[in-house]
């Protein structure tokens, strides 16, 4: 009987925040199929699958820019903004010329990481608060728009709004694209050298220091690769709407969405611990909540609501996870069991065994 306690509890604790978020999404689609199917609707149909996939496509491509920041124990308020002014230099750069695509995308880019780089300075140097540091750029970038646009601007040729329209099967393009932009930064984090130092950095900034890492440099690059990040979804946006608009970015709620997105999907928001994977799991969850109660004629306030209890939630299974871990364990007579009751050389040798 005691041996079985201790396997299940290891059995819970070797379970991947990204496989709970895998079995939540698939619970979310079986429970979304059954309450769209009492309305008499097909929830695997090819227009639906289509709505769903595009709903991720821009809440992918912030998401997984904030993942970076939030790996780094910061975070980045300013993604809104950046959205909406990517999506107004985009479209009017490209003036509804076709042959202004590349220097348009290529402006947005540069100017996205230019404030990437200022979050980053701000946070890394002056010490300011990601928090606070990304809060103040956001509202300067607000200011610059409220006073030099008093509503959507430029125009988007139609070779490029075709990124937003088009798609291969049921599969939109933006979403294929997203995916890649996922790939690429889970590759980051795993392979790369940055990638690694953004985790040791987000779990003990002191004790990377002490370590030898450049504690700067990780957290720049999170916030420089974040605004780009937000810069895509501005350009997805403004090949969907034909124009740039000052609002796409904060009516769409992109910051806190992505920053929820980001919880759910199983990272830390003390930084040190998560996945883009995850994160990816995490925004279709929302995608998927979003169709069913759309389909359904939910109340939009509503969905603010299921939305938070959601996100409640899985912070609570996911604190309820480390604080089992970090538990101590006792035998039936007091003596610390597992780990605890081993003598020091035997730990030594089963770390060491482990690092082999």
């Amino acid at each position: 009987m005691s041996t079985v306690a201790p396997a299940r509890r290891a059995r819970r604790r070797q379970l991947d925040s990204s496989v709970i978020v895998g079995i939540a999404l698939v619970a979310v689609i079986v429970v979304g199929a059954i309450l769209v199917s009492t309305v008499g609707r097909n929830f695997f149909s090819p227009g639906n699958i289509r709505d769903i996939l595009t709903g991720m496509s821009v809440l992918g491509f912030v998401a997984i820019g904030q993942t970076l920041v939030v790996l780094c124990a910061s975070l980045d308020l300013s993604v809104p903004y950046v959205i909406s002014l990517a999506s107004l230099i985009g479209a009017d750069l490209m003036a509804g010329n076709p042959a202004n695509i590349p220097f348009a995308v290529l402006v947005v880019l540069v100017v996205a990481g230019a404030i990437g780089l200022a979050n980053g300075l701000i946070v890394t140097k002056l010490k300011v608060n990601g928090f606070i540091a990304t809060l103040g750029t956001g509202l300067i970038i607000k200011g610059y728009l409220d006073t030099n646009y008093k509503g959507t601007s430029g125009e988007v040729p139609y070779e490029f709004q075709l990124i937003g329209a088009t798609g291969i099967g049921p599969v939109p393009v933006s979403t294929i694209i997203m995916l890649a932009v996922a790939l690429l930064a889970a590759f980051f984090l795993a392979r790369t050298r940055t990638g690694h130092h953004m985790f040791a950095v987000g779990g003990s900034d002191q004790v990377s220091r002490l370590s030898g890492l450049r504690t700067a440099r990780p957290v720049i690059i999170a916030h420089v690769l974040c605004s780009i990040s937000a810069a895509l979804a501005g350009l997805l946006l403004a090949s969907r709407l034909g124009v740039g608009s000052p609002t796409v970015g904060t009516q769409g709620g992109y910051d806190l969405l992505s920053i929820a997105a980001v919880v759910l999907g199983g990272t830390l928001l003390m930084g040190g611990r998560g996945s883009i994977w995850g994160t990816i799991g995490g925004v279709a969850i929302f995608a998927v909540m979003d169709s069913v109660m759309s389909v359904m004629q939910v109340n939009p306030f509503l969905k603010d609501v299921v939305r938070g209890v959601v996100i409640v939630a899985a912070v609570a299974i996911y604190t309820s996870r480390t604080v089992e871990r970090r538990r101590p364990r006792f035998g039936p007579g007091g003596s610390v069991s597992e780990a605890g009751s081993k003598p020091i050389g035997d730990l030594a040798a089963t770390k060491e065994g482990a690092v082999r």
